[in-house]
């Protein structure tokens, strides 16, 4: 079984060639269709909590949001969306994990 920080590391691998497949005027979006109608959420980082929570930092429809979501429970869509700023470069979901991260 995989921990959090396998899965962390493995969805940002699958974004990471996402993004790297986008024309500079697309920038990465998560659809989430567990809430009902499906959200476009426009995911500005990640993060994880062992032993089984992953957070996805963005907005919806323009408000700040955070998705909190149990690893057995991921289920989510890649996509790609206009950028919010036209003139800006594409953003790219980034992060770096602390040299002490402690693996409980």
């Amino acid at each position: 079984m995989l921990n959090t920080r396998q899965t962390f590391n493995h969805i940002m691998a699958q974004i990471q060639e996402f993004e790297d497949s986008l024309d500079d005027d697309k920038e990465v979006s998560v659809l989430l269709t567990s809430f009902g109608p499906a959200l476009l959420m426009n995911v500005t980082g990640i993060g994880f909590m062992n032993p089984d929570l992953v957070f996805f930092y963005g907005t919806v429809d323009g408000r700040p949001s955070k998705l909190i979501q149990n690893i057995s429970q991921l289920n989510f869509l890649l996509t790609s969306a206009e950028k919010e700023d036209p003139e800006e470069p594409p953003r790219k979901i980034g992060f770096t994990l602390p040299d002490d991260l402690d693996e409980k």
